[in-house]
């Protein structure tokens, strides 16, 4: 009998030890540490520790060290990734729908496109649970500008006869065929290398990766032409999701809408600080004097190309946004 209490004592102690071990995620995403959006990430990784008292662990893996975009988003399909941080121009390959969310010229202004993304765009994003995905919320990548080592870039004609890489997706490559531009899909972490190498003429990204991934530094140009703004949606696969009791999920989805807000208050408060640095290095010219106009006509036709997939109306949802 002594033993049999002793083994029950031991199992219960063990199954205790084991009710307490933390439930741990990773977390991956493509942006240097200090990136705004990869300070989002520590920052939520924070919150859900403390809000969690310890009993939910986010690491997060930055630079790429998971791969590439589409290799995560791919990997919460399968049930290999946990979580992730991916643009919607590559969502966009998994949830058709959400492409858009990067049409050229299609907010007004930053609150319009927070308003529309908390609203219309989280909803476009529950298609995603039938992939094996769940959006927590939508942070921010930035607003989008391009580089390039060819000349300034003031008019649509100036694109004319340019490489420029883009996302691998439809609406970017349409936009730069738009443009007269060459269209280059290629990955985040071949771009430095393909642009110092002259494999291709330029690039558009928004300022917090031009500054931290020091795209400034081989190319020539900087053209502030806030062609597309780039959201960032938090996603985590399904089956991690499954792991989590009801207290738990809610808990998750709260610190992923609370480090939205203050992310995006980041992001306003380092636009102008990564804009100085990349003055400040002399190695890249900048000009705010692009026709936004012009540009906004030249491209209206990528719209037309989502209208005749998807119809009109998530479209003219977004715009009815105040």
């Amino acid at each position: 009998m002594k033993r049999v209490a002793a083994f029950l004592c031991a199992f219960m102690l063990c199954a205790t030890v084991a009710m307490a071990a933390p439930i741990t995620f990773k977390l991956g995403h493509i942006a240097e540490p200090e990136n705004p959006y990869g300070q989002g990430a520590d920052y939520f990784a924070k919150l859900v520790k403390e809000r969690s008292k310890g009993s939910i662990e986010i690491k997060v893996y930055p630079s790429s060290q998971l791969g590439n975009q589409r290799d995560l988003v791919e990997g919460l399909t399968l049930g290999t990734v946990d979580m992730t941080l991916t643009g919607t121009a590559v969502l966009g390959n998994f949830i058709p729908e959400v492409s858009l969310f990067d049409l050229p010229f299609l907010f007004r202004d930053v609150q319009h496109a927070y308003k529309a993304l908390d609203t219309v765009g989280m909803e476009l994003c529950k298609k995603g649970e039938q992939r094996g995905m769940v959006t927590l919320a939508i942070w921010e990548n930035g607003i989008r500008h391009m580089t390039n080592n060819v000349r300034p870039i003031v008019t649509p004609a100036d694109m004319k006869g340019l490489k420029f890489r883009v996302m691998e997706q439809p609406v970017y490559i349409e936009m730069m065929k738009a443009l007269g531009a060459s269209p280059t899909p290629m990955a985040m972490s071949e771009l430095y290398t393909a642009l110092q190498k002259g494999v291709i003429d330029g690039q558009e990204n928004p300022l917090a990766h031009i500054a931290t991934k020091r795209f400034y530094e081989v190319q020539k140009f900087l053209s502030l032409s806030a062609h597309t703004y780039a959201p960032e949606p938090v996603l985590i696969s399904t089956r991690a999701w499954k792991k989590l009791s009801k207290e738990q999920q809610d808990l998750m989805r709260k610190a992923a809408e609370d480090t939205r807000d203050w992310q995006r208050a980041l992001c306003r408060t380092l636009e102008g600080k990564f804009l100085d640095t990349i003055k400040a290095s002399g190695k890249c010219q900048v000009n705010d004097n692009v026709d936004k106009k012009a540009f906004a006509e030249q491209t209206r036709s990528v719209w037309a190309i989502y209208s005749k997939r998807f119809g009109d109306a998530n479209i003219k949802a977004v715009l009815a946004i105040q």
